[in-house]
């Protein structure tokens, strides 16, 4: 069973104007999601992606990848949540999802066996000092540490280099959760299961940096928003 110290967090709820998915906090402001700032600088290889695959491709295989992290990320959050023990009927449906299924697994025995004192679960945080907003897998000790816990799947394993934006996402949350809580988070943990087999686990610490770079992303975002 996994232990639970929920923190108390105020309620955002979400809009999507002009292809901008917006959080309205309590105060009436209005933030971007961290997800859509962050997909500014990958929207030109995106699209060069879907023109060399064709787009039928492209849409088939992007639906693909959400469904499946969509079914994984949910028994992550039922699984922490301690479905499996208290709705086990609940559970069941779960294992209808066969490659979900087998990556959440992966994940279950390599990954989530370290996380414990869980603080928050698909929380809706944001920042007045960086006006951006989202909604956070976990945020729980990992390894003893609190930590901003992403769960990803993926086909293949990533490089390390690719996912810079993995980073500076989960950055931002521990931003956000410092302001919404009082609770400094000093660590990230990246969590990919994939369909060739290996979980890959990227645990970081040297979050000022990514701190930087969510600057940058977020200047970049407001340029293209004023242009």
């Amino acid at each position: 069973m996994f232990n639970h110290l929920r923190v108390k967090l105020p309620e955002i709820t979400a809009t999507t104007t002009d292809g901008v998915r917006l959080y309205e906090t309590p105060e009436g402001n209005k933030y971007p999601s961290i997800t859509t700032v962050l997909s500014i600088r990958n929207k030109k290889g995106l699209h060069e992606w879907r023109k060399r695959v064709g787009y039928d491709v492209a849409n088939y295989v992007a639906r693909t990848a959400a469904s499946r992290g969509t079914k994984v990320h949910h028994m992550c959050e039922d699984y922490l949540n301690n479905v499996h023990v208290s709705w086990p009927e609940k559970w069941k449906e779960h294992e209808k999802h066969f490659l979900p299924y087998c990556l959440f697994n992966q994940l279950k025995e390599q990954a989530l066996c370290n996380i414990n004192g869980i603080y928050a679960q698909e929380a809706g945080l944001y920042s007045d000092k960086y006006k951006v907003a989202g909604r956070v897998d976990c945020i729980a000790e990992f390894n003893g540490e609190l930590a901003v816990i992403d769960f990803k799947t993926s086909t293949k394993e990533k490089k390390e280099d690719h996912i810079e934006n993995y980073f500076v996402q989960e950055t931002a949350y521990a931003a956000m959760f410092l302001e919404r809580s009082g609770i400094e988070v000093k660590k990230i943990v990246t969590l990919i299961a994939t369909e060739e087999g290996s979980i890959q686990v990227f645990e970081k610490y040297n979050l000022d940096d990514y701190l930087q770079l969510l600057k940058s992303y977020i200047e970049e975002f407001v340029r293209g928003r004023n242009a």
